[in-house]
């Protein structure tokens, strides 16, 4: 990774101390609770479970069920598994990745990836990962995936990417017959490491309109910096097509303003070391460097990840998460899963943690969701259509209920007085 996991961690924790002994610590609550005019909620796990959620940062070979993975590793004939039994299977993922390492959390992906290396391997695991976001409440997903990853049984580029795709159509018909809504995109992924992107980006162009919303570059940072790349981004801005890069996950502020200045990134994968151009001062004011402050002020979108980002070394626990400050200070933040099976964790889980750590509310919940619906890559009007017919009338559903539930709690009939 190039910097000291230890080193960064404490960094941050001195620097999230002093915010946390002045001010914004008692004021990490919702904004519109501090107005003190609309009565406050902490959500219970269930409102958030039906709360209406968008995903930006998922990976489809992070994503598996245990069990999936045992079975297609029977089919296959792939005897590598740590374990054979779904349930402990499930358990070393989750300890394997939880190292404090980048790079240990990615050789965990060689399992998964083994097992994803047929046609009908790939239709299956996509049609699952549609299922059981939609069952956790999301209404909206882009998934990425490295198609270059998945031709050792033989499959073309074109073959896997019209695999996923049959996948993901699957799992959407299948959660409307359960009665959940849900619409996945694809964001095909080239490996930093790899000399492939061109041709990912050219594949990505030409399935646009078949399923495939983007472009994104992943891998270990340190030693691969994005602008390796610049060939399939170039390409990619010329085709007026969308792109988001890994960075800001382990190698700091370089790897950000490379993806953004040098690269022209419309979003960061992560982007949570733009902490480091953050300064907390010890009277509670806040100074943005410059790159911070460019962040902000163009609102480009922060693919967060807080469960991924403690297994990795990029915060120390969920209260010192960057995302209490950027959040506070109205960077264009969104909560994200990034590895559902090695962090074992949903994106219900993950705002859980948050409601938890900062004492989020609904309002607090539908900021996030919005923020990250502005910044999907499909259509502005369909964007404006999900916030405006999905997304803010499910959360107003669920204050309501809660005000209603209010009301009976605390009213009571006790006939005429007097």
């Amino acid at each position: 990774m190039g910097i000291d996991v230890k080193t960064r961690v404490a960094s941050w924790g001195t620097r999230e101390a002093i915010y946390a002994r002045r001010r914004y610590s008692a004021e990490m609550t919702s904004q519109t609770a501090s107005t003190g005019t609309v009565p406050t909620h902490v959500p219970t796990p269930d409102q958030i479970r039906r709360a209406p959620k968008v995903l930006l940062h998922d990976h489809l070979d992070g994503g598996l069920r245990p069990a999936t993975v045992v079975e297609l590793a029977r089919e296959t004939g792939y005897t590598q598994l740590p374990e054979t039994e779904p349930d402990k299977l499930g358990i070393w993922f989750h300890e394997a990745a939880d190292s404090g390492s980048l790079e240990r959390y990615l050789e965990t992906f060689s399992h998964t990836v083994a097992v994803m290396q047929t046609r009908e391997a790939l239709i299956r695991v996509a049609r699952e990962c549609a299922e059981d976001l939609a069952e956790d409440g999301v209404v909206y997903a882009e998934v990425r995936y490295a198609p270059e990853q998945h031709l050792e049984g033989g499959l073309s580029l074109e073959e896997v990417v019209e695999a996923v795709n049959e996948g993901f159509r699957q799992g959407e018909r299948l959660a409307r017959e359960k009665g959940h809504r849900i619409r996945v995109g694809a964001l095909l992924t080239a490996m930093r490491h790899a000399a492939r992107a061109l041709e990912i980006a050219e594949l990505a162009n030409r399935y646009r309109d078949a399923g495939v919303v983007g472009f994104d570059i992943a891998g270990a940072e340190a030693g691969y910096p994005p602008t390796r790349h610049l060939d399939a981004f170039e390409y990619l801005k010329r085709e007026n097509n969308h792109f988001t890069i890994h960075a800001g996950e382990a190698f700091g502020l370089p790897s950000i303003w490379q993806a953004l200045q040098w690269c022209g990134a419309d979003r960061l994968g992560h982007g949570v070391r733009i902490i480091d151009d953050i300064e907390v001062r010890e009277d509670g004011s806040v100074r943005l460097g410059r790159l911070a402050s460019y962040v902000r002020d163009k609102r480009i979108p922060l693919e967060l990840c807080p469960s991924s980002n403690l297994q990795t070394g990029a915060a120390s626990s969920y209260a010192e998460h960057p995302i209490g400050l950027l959040r506070r200070l109205h960077f264009r933040a969104t909560v994200n899963t990034d590895n559902r099976l090695m962090s074992h964790t949903t994106m219900s889980q993950e705002f859980e943690r948050l409601v938890e750590a900062f004492g989020y509310t609904l309002d607090d919940l539908q900021w996030f969701s919005v923020n990250a619906m502005k910044s999907a890559f499909i259509p502005f009007d369909e964007r404006l259509a999900m916030i405006n017919d999905v997304i803010k009338p499910g959360y107003s559903e669920l204050k309501a209920e809660w005000l209603f539930q209010q009301t009976a709690s605390t009213s009571s009939y006790g006939g005429p007085q007097g």
